[in-house]
């Protein structure tokens, strides 16, 4: 059974401005769609988490790091509404980072005597490596150890190379430790503390990583 879409609650950054708002509505306009509403993403993770049935004046922080981008954002219960108190971020910080690190360190570990850098690979090479990388950090989410298996990747050599979640931890953590700064601006600009929080969300497929999870319950 078919259903035609005619309209739209459309979910956009945090830190959009009123010229990125409308420029996204006029987006969905133009495909058709009756834009209802036009809802910042943290508020719309709270709601998807059920969190609108939180008490007056509760606040929560969202934690978001997916592909691209990472944002952190402060939250407060307003007349039944959620109110956005401070956002921080990075839009040059995410999951692909942790996929080219990974690749990188697959590839020189396994053809170190190859002479050639990483970022000197045909881009066809780089692909391949990155998208295997992927799936062993996917891999590594739920399991502690994982195998990229690459047929004739290197002038007609195989690659095979085993990755533990140890080794994964050791390259992504400095990479998860950038996101600690915009945690403590974003809590700065709300004007509260960790222990003012009643509440943290994890939204982004990168957030499924366990170095993250923990490194978000120190901050």
């Amino acid at each position: 059974m078919e259903t035609t879409i005619t309209r739209a609650v459309i979910t956009v950054p945090a830190f959009f401005n009123d010229a990125q708002r409308a420029a996204t509505k006029r987006a969905g306009e133009l495909a058709g769609l009756t834009v209802e509403r036009i809802l910042a993403e943290p508020t719309a993770a709270a709601l998807a988490y059920g969190l609108d049935k939180l008490e007056e004046q509760k606040k929560i922080a969202v934690y978001d790091l997916g592909g691209g981008t990472f944002d952190v954002s402060v939250l407060e219960m307003r007349d039944g509404v959620f109110q956005v108190l401070a956002t921080a971020g990075d839009t040059q910080l995410g999951g692909d980072d942790v996929d080219r690190l990974l690749a990188q360190h697959v590839w020189e570990s396994w053809a170190a005597s190859a002479g050639t850098w990483f970022e000197q690979l045909p881009v066809e090479v780089r692909v391949r490596l990155v998208t295997a990388a992927e799936d062993a950090k996917k891999k590594l989410s739920s399991e502690t150890r994982a195998r990229i298996d690459l047929p004739f990747l290197w002038q007609q050599q195989s690659l095979s190379v085993e990755l533990t979640r140890e080794a994964l931890e050791k390259i992504a953590l400095p990479w998860v430790e950038r996101t600690r700064a915009h945690c403590w601006r974003a809590l700065t600009d709300a004007k509260l503390k960790p222990q003012d929080l009643d509440a943290v969300i994890l939204v982004g497929g990168s957030t499924r990583i366990p170095l993250v999870q923990e490194r978000v319950k120190k901050y």
